[in-house]
């Protein structure tokens, strides 16, 4: 594992299950109950500040966390200090040897 996911910083991250609605769809939603706390390094993406009050303001950042977490998808939700944020593209998988495998996840804060 590398320094900067073994020392990085704390998220909890939810994973999504599939559900049947009452129409007979099956739906993917975020789990409430499978909440995991991760440690991960965090790598500021881009960002769109608000310069006029009632402007959105944008972060993503890049998630980089270990290879053994299962069930998280552009439906999981991530809260990393203290805010929420969404996925914003599908997590990609980075195969090398022990040490340098990981996902990163590309996160969005929730307005």
């Amino acid at each position: 594992m590398s320094v900067q996911r073994r020392r990085g910083q704390t998220a909890r991250v939810w994973r999504t299950t599939e559900t049947v609605d009452r129409r007979g769809n099956k739906v993917i939603a975020v789990d409430e109950n499978s909440a995991v706390t991760v440690r991960a390094a965090f790598i500021p993406q881009r960002s769109g500040k608000a310069e006029v009050p009632g402007q959105q303001q944008i972060n993503v950042v890049r998630m980089v966390v270990d290879p053994h977490i299962e069930g998280v998808t552009l439906w999981s939700r991530v809260e990393y200090q203290g805010r929420t944020w969404d996925i914003v593209s599908p997590p990609a998988y980075h195969h090398g040897d022990r040490r340098t495998r990981h996902w990163s996840i590309d996160i969005r804060e929730r307005p």
